[in-house]
């Protein structure tokens, strides 16, 4: 079974984006109880292990960008010149 809250808690749903109510002695969902990282909030005083790293770290590399290697459009054509377009 899952771990058991010993205090009342609220958190945002991710899926619904609601405001969720969780009372002492509740044993969440594991997409809710992985948004409560207060030790305090958990019989044992241990927040539960995240589902699994592989979520984590395909998040973060959709969020990098590529930064681009070549110049704005039209950027090349005025640094050739020199005259700064006077």
């Amino acid at each position: 079974m899952g771990k058991r809250l010993a205090a009342n808690v609220h958190v945002r749903d991710p899926r619904t984006h609601q405001l969720v109510h969780l009372a002492a002695g509740d044993e969440p969902e594991p997409v809710l109880a992985e948004l409560i990282t207060t030790p305090s909030a958990w019989e044992d005083g241990e927040p539960p292990a995240a589902a699994s790293q592989s979520d984590d770290d395909g998040d973060s590399k959709q969020a990098t960008r590529k930064v681009a290697s070549k110049p704005a459009r039209g950027r090349k054509a005025v640094d050739a010149e020199g005259d700064g377009g006077q």
